[in-house]
């Protein structure tokens, strides 16, 4: 196989990327790659201008203010990415708060000699997730891999497709992508509650995640609640809790009433469009009927609230 050097700013694609066999040839991600530990090691070529340690308010409140100034979120540091001297950089244009901008990695791109190749990965529904996978594979030559972990990742969906196909009870499901102000998770999360036996209430099926309001959310009453914030691992939504307890009407949703609210880890199961989003769709299956999956979701990966 060629030799080669990959720069991945999307920690989807790094996940991607290691899955496939390929960890030694990634000299350079994002601030955000944090899996599996041996990205540690590696360049990290972009930053953050807003602080993520905000509350999610004010972290909502700066993303708007830059936005509307034309300012992008995060900055690829041209000198690194020249130092890593990738023959492949891998990034997305599908959210500008996501990820740097496609524009300006095009743009830093410049700065290198020869031909460099950008690769886009656009994903909004599972089998994009999966598309994404195989295109991995073939721009890489590890296509044999790419096709086996596809085959695996199938077969777990399809497994949980089985299971829910005859369920009775199909309970409407709110997934929520941020907190404050709280947002419907979007593109493959309705997807993925219907699969794992639910009713997807407020998210549209490969769009992107919506605004709603509270008095909409007590008044549909959902029956199954899950806080899974773009970003945050479960200690970070507990830590932030109030901000739903708060919520008027929040006691007495249905879900919260009858202890079906969880938080859980959208950072490693949800918010990434790699491989562990089908740990993810395990993770629904679970919290979505319980009585068809038993201890099919890692350990702690969610926890009442």
């Amino acid at each position: 196989m060629v030799s080669m050097r990959i720069v991945s700013l999307l920690p989807s694609a790094t996940e991607i990327v290691y899955a496939l066999g390929l960890g030694n040839e990634l000299v350079g991600v994002s601030h955000e790659c944090d899996f599996p530990d041996g990205v540690k090691t590696k360049i990290v070529l972009t930053n953050a201008e807003i602080n993520s340690e905000q509350p999610s308010g004010a972290i909502d409140t700066a993303v708007k203010e830059s936005v509307h100034k034309g300012v992008g979120i995060y900055h690829l540091d041209q000198e690194m990415l020249k130092k890593a001297d990738p023959d492949i950089i891998l990034t997305q244009e599908l959210c500008d708060v996501c990820a740097v901008s496609f524009s300006e990695v095009k743009q830093a791109a410049r700065i290198l000699d020869g031909d460099r190749k950008i690769v886009s990965l656009e994903p909004k529904t599972l089998a994009d997730i999966l598309d994404n996978i195989k295109t991995v594979g073939e721009i890489t030559d590890r296509r044999g891999e790419a096709a086996k972990l596809i085959g695996e990742l199938q077969q777990r969906i399809d497994k949980v497709k089985s299971m829910t196909k005859d369920v009775d009870f199909r309970p409407t499901t709110l997934c929520l992508d941020w907190m404050d102000p709280p947002y419907a998770a979007g593109h493959w999360i309705p997807e993925m509650v219907e699969i794992a036996g639910g009713v997807d209430s407020f998210g549209i099926k490969g769009k992107a995640s919506v605004e709603i309001n509270w008095e909409k959310v007590v008044e549909v009453d959902p029956e199954r609640i899950i806080v899974m914030p773009c970003g945050f691992d479960i200690p970070r939504v507990l830590k932030e809790i109030n901000v739903l307890k708060s919520v008027k009407g929040w006691s007495q949703i249905n879900a919260v009433r009858n202890s079906r609210a969880y938080a859980s880890d959208g950072n490693s199961y949800f918010s990434r469009p790699g491989p562990r989003v089908v740990t993810g769709l395990e993770i629904l299956a679970e919290i979505i009927q319980p009585d068809y999956f038993i201890d099919v979701a890692p350990p702690r990966s969610y926890e009442w609230i």
